[in-house]
């Protein structure tokens, strides 16, 4: 008689699949950031720090809310993809000699319609028992 075979413990593969998408946006936001901070001017070598230090942080953002947002409850889920959003369009339009009220505006508008949209994404696609996730 044969022997039961034991499986092999399934090891985790740590590879950079999920830093594409993040380091994607991240890039596009920092030049997006360093086009507006340089005003049409000449690039400088300030303006090129300002955009890859807000590509950094906001990739890493990104990929923390990715992450490690799931183990949140739908809610403060929503918040912090919201306050994400919020922080990053108030913070690009700021650098474009607006007033302090029209850039804080614009991103808490953006921040609530992204906390609104994401709260109504995440209640639609959450499995519960009564919907369980189907492969």
């Amino acid at each position: 008689m044969a022997a039961h075979a034991a499986v092999p413990a399934r090891r985790r593969h740590i590879g950079t699949h999920g830093w594409a998408g993040p380091v994607t946006i991240g890039v596009l936001y920092g030049f997006y950031v360093e086009t507006n901070a340089r005003h049409g001017g000449p690039l400088a070598l300030s303006q090129l720090w300002i955009g890859l230090v807000s590509a950094v942080v906001l990739a890493v953002a990104i990929h923390a809310l990715r992450r490690y947002g799931p183990a949140l409850p739908r809610v403060p889920r929503a918040a912090a993809w919201g306050a994400l959003v919020g922080v990053a369009v108030g913070y690009a339009y700021s650098l474009t000699n607006a007033t302090v009220f029209s850039s804080s505006g614009l991103g808490l508008a953006s921040a609530l319609v992204t906390t609104v949209a994401a709260h109504y994404f995440f209640y639609t696609h959450e499995r519960t028992a009564a919907r369980p996730a189907t492969r």
